[in-house]
């Protein structure tokens, strides 16, 4: 008999896999991310005070597309990183939080890169 995987505890193992390794000072947060079904959610981290310095959703008023697509990737990627420039963070660690590189995860990342920030 085969065992159906157990897909949100595979992905729980692989952020902490990553955390490991991964962490946001107060020079370099840490850029995280959070893929629900129906919702993406952004956050900078400074893990040393474990102070949120930033967050951002596609429940915000401005973000147009309210879902978890590429599209709404896009406008959250623009969005977190003009609100990180405003309280002039320019650096960050990305955390991909156990998500494979691609698709969605991508998509915010690249965007991200070309609002300005640096990872």
């Amino acid at each position: 008999m085969v065992k159906k995987t157990d897909r949100k505890k595979e992905r729980t193992r692989r952020h902490i896999r990553v955390r490991r390794k991964i962490s946001g000072t107060a020079e370099r947060p840490r850029l995280c991310i959070y893929r629900s079904n129906s919702n993406l959610y952004v956050q900078i981290i400074d893990d040393v005070a474990a102070n949120t310095l930033v967050a951002a959703s596609t429940l915000d008023k401005e973000i147009k597309t309210k879902y978890a697509n590429k599209v709404a990737a896009k406008e959250l990627g623009t969005l977190i990183a003009k609100k990180a420039l405003d309280k002039k963070i320019e650096t960050v660690v990305f955390d991909r939080g156990g998500y494979v590189y691609h698709g969605v995860v991508k998509e915010l990342a690249e965007a991200a890169r070309e609002g300005g920030l640096k990872f």
